[in-house]
């Protein structure tokens, strides 16, 4: 009997041959298949999808996370395709269901959820063995985070500009934070998908940014720079507040980078 793995849509999947053809909408997930071992059965993926450089090169690009070329998609003949309800629209979703047969869903919300996503990766795949590698080293990282003592601090996470935007509290990122014992505000909770979870801000029209002690500029999706750290010191709504960039990699890919991930932030912590 064929073993099933449940995706984050509820959908049972079943184990896939080795003649699977994935393609990945999700770059940190694309990061994922490399680290299983998968390399000869991914034949396609995203503009965004950048690691590992030395071997994701070789990989077709099939447009972006959002805008997906749907032709260049059906020209793989893909068996399954890895989509997140958070990067990846709905109704392309829907679109690519005409002629992909496997559409494995994806939602990680914490890190401890990695280990899920590596159990169900690894089982679609028959990748085991390497999936509980992967485990086994993320929750080395946290136990490693778990026996350290931070002192609490209020973060503003700030992941675009004009207009300004940050991140809800049960956002992935908001989770990774919170195991250096950074609390982000505003302290919204924005449900489980959608603009909310990213919210706009005004900081002419926000109490709460009395209380925040850190300004976090992340790589991704906007490119923040030193230019725009130094533009923000001189703004006085924020005197008195640190400013840092953060690698945004390091903090919002789940999968395989959070192993990395983790690491980071504690040095980053550390470093405080």
């Amino acid at each position: 009997m064929q073993s099933r793995a449940v995706d984050a849509a509820g959908v049972a999947h079943e184990s896939a041959g080795t003649d699977a053809r994935i393609v990945s909408l999700v770059p940190s997930l694309t990061e994922t298949l490399f680290a299983l071992g998968l390399e000869r059965q991914i034949v396609g993926r995203t503009g965004f999808c950048v690691h590992p450089r030395d071997k994701v090169r070789a990989v077709p690009k099939v447009g972006g996370t959002k805008a997906v070329k749907l032709d260049a998609i059906r020209a793989l003949r893909p068996t399954h395709l890895i989509v997140n309800l958070d990067e990846n629209e709905r109704d392309t979703v829907e679109q690519l269901r005409a002629f992909v047969p496997h559409i494995v869903v994806t939602h990680p919300q914490t890190p401890h959820d990695n280990l899920a996503l590596f159990a169900l990766l690894g089982a679609i795949f028959g990748r085991e063995e390497e999936a509980r590698r992967l485990s086994n080293s993320l929750e080395a990282r946290l136990r490693e985070a778990g026996a350290h003592a931070f002192a609490a601090q209020s973060v503003l996470y700030l992941i675009w500009r004009e207009p300004w935007m940050s991140v809800a509290r049960d956002t992935y990122i908001a989770a990774m934070l919170r195991l250096v014992n950074w609390h982000t505000l505003p302290d919204v909770r924005g449900g489980s998908a959608g603009a909310a979870r990213y919210p706009t801000l005004d900081f002419d029209d926000a109490p709460w940014l009395a209380q925040v002690e850190r300004v976090l500029l992340s790589s991704e999706p906007y490119r923040f720079t030193a230019a725009h750290r130094d533009a923000l010191a001189r703004d006085p709504r924020l005197t008195g507040k640190r400013i840092d960039l953060i690698d945004g990699e390091m903090t919002s890919w789940y999968g395989v980078r959070a192993i990395s991930g983790i690491g980071y932030l504690l040095r980053q912590a550390a470093a405080a």
